[in-house]
């Protein structure tokens, strides 16, 4: 396809479109980007491009109708067990270090799929984890798999798949883990959908890493064949952001095309027979100085996947039920302001992926002020952290009782009843935050969300219900 928009046009359009999407068009890819303005011409009621593109260019877009246009922009094509040596490197030299070193003490694991698309991806690590992990009902497993597009992540949720989803792939891939429909399709098995969990994130414009959206202390992200579409800018800033989520010691696995010494200079690069993957230093580890590049590493000449330093794991959770507490006037209260300083030593240790260490500060912060809704909320998102996600709906109905109009309580709740799989009550709590959402004015700044404003909480929750599958209910 030869370009038809005049330069100058086509130019304004590259431009706006980096300053709203982050994409990159530099002119050799003008083309590219007309031919993805056409796609989504239709959904904006147009159906010539140059009378959309000046719309686009004079009409004030909501975010909703930005991420349409970017959708149309961004190749969203994947396949099962894609690029098949970095799979085999992520189960043979990282995973498998990895699940031996933490069998004895914490069996968990936490792995990011970050630009799910249609979710081939993300099952594609559930499955090469079920064939790792023997036990693996003892393992509290985590695979998130976000997208800023509800299409896609509706169609990711359904789990069914046609012929061309499964090139490439091993034979034994449908005749093990899927079921082949009527329709000629496949869909997915159960127990390996309910090991994902999907979910909407923005890389522009959200808030990541943060407890609020489960995106923080991962082990491993994934996140290949996206970054390629940013500006440098801005696929810096999601490098930097990827590099803040990981844990010590946690690995950023990018396609072959995207690997890059400059883009991910605060990670260590590994390489192995070839590929190259990017380890976040040990804080014993120095890193490289500004303007210098950083030092190639061979995975023989480290340990990799070290585990964490060993904790003290608290007691389980025992109270389930929802109780009234007693009277203020009757209990102890500790200085005011100790709660929060426990509940700040709580998100520290969550952040570097403590999760046992941070449940125990939360816990002594809900003693120091049982009545503060914000300490169950927190411990409810270590909690989803841990994989214990039904112990964590019963804090979070915990918070909501001593608050009922407490929205990220509402929208926890929402966001772990879609892991399980339970979309009705999943909606029912997403409907009840946009509904307080209506006493926020757009700009206010929610508690215990890290900067997340009441408008773009709005937006993210409408994706979500867009994003729902239309399955029967199922229950875990």
């Amino acid at each position: 396809m030869r370009p038809v928009l005049p330069s100058v046009l086509s130019s304004q359009l590259s431009e706006f479109i980096a300053i709203r999407t982050g994409l990159y068009f530099p002119q050799e890819r003008w083309a590219d980007l007309e031919r993805g303005v056409a796609a989504a011409a239709p959904d904006f009621n147009f159906q010539d491009l140059e009378s959309c593109v000046h719309w686009l260019l004079s009409a004030p877009l909501t975010r909703h109708m930005t991420e349409i246009l970017a959708s149309h922009l961004s190749i969203g094509e994947t396949y099962f067990f894609r690029e098949q040596q970095n799979l085999d490197i992520l189960g043979e030299q990282i995973l498998m270090p990895l699940l031996q070193s933490r069998r004895q003490n914490e069996r968990r694991l936490r792995i990011w799929s970050a630009g799910c698309s249609t979710g081939e991806e993300a099952y594609t690590l559930a499955i090469l984890l079920d064939r790792l992990i023997p036990d693996l009902a003892a393992w509290n497993i985590t695979i998130l798999a976000t997208d800023f597009n509800p299409k896609v992540l509706r169609k990711a949720a359904q789990g069914v798949y046609g012929e061309w989803s499964f090139r490439n792939a091993p034979v034994w891939l449908r005749q093990r883990y899927f079921t082949e429909r009527d329709d000629g399709r496949y869909e997915i098995q159960p127990r390996i959908r309910k090991m994902v969990t999907f979910s909407y994130l923005n890389f522009v414009d959200d808030v990541y890493p943060s407890l609020s959206n489960n995106t923080s202390a991962m082990d491993v992200i994934l996140c290949r064949n996206v970054l390629m579409y940013f500006t440098p800018q801005r696929a810096r800033q999601v490098a930097d952001n990827f590099y803040r989520a990981l844990v010590a010691g946690g690995w950023l696995i990018v396609s072959p095309t995207e690997t890059s010494n400059s883009l991910f200079s605060s990670f260590a690069p590994v390489t192995f027979p070839g590929a190259v993957l990017y380890r976040k230093r040990l804080a014993t580890e120095s890193g490289s100085r500004v303007g210098e590049p950083p030092q190639q590493q061979s995975f023989h000449d480290m340990g990799v996947a070290p585990p964490l330093p060993p904790v003290v794991r608290p007691e389980p959770v025992t109270e389930v039920a929802v109780t009234r507490m007693a009277p203020a006037e009757s209990r102890p209260v500790s200085p005011p302001d100790e709660g929060e300083r426990l509940s700040r030593m709580a998100r520290s240790s969550a952040n570097q992926g403590r999760l046992d260490e941070a449940l125990d500060w939360c816990e002594k912060a809900i003693a120091a002020d049982k009545l503060n809704p914000l300490y169950h909320y927190l411990g409810a998102t270590i909690l989803q952290e841990q994989g214990r996600h039904d112990i964590a709906i019963q804090w979070l109905m915990r918070a909501l009782y001593l608050d009922p109009d407490f929205v990220l309580a509402h929208f926890g709740l929402g966001n772990l009843h879609q892991s399980l799989g339970r979309y009705q009550q999943a909606r029912r709590y997403f409907g009840n935050v946009l509904t307080l959402l209506h006493l926020h004015l757009q700009d206010d700044i929610l508690p215990e969300a890290d900067g997340l404003t009441a408008g773009r909480l709005a937006e993210i929750v409408t994706s979500l219900l867009e994003s729902l599958p239309e399955l029967a209910e199922t229950s875990v």
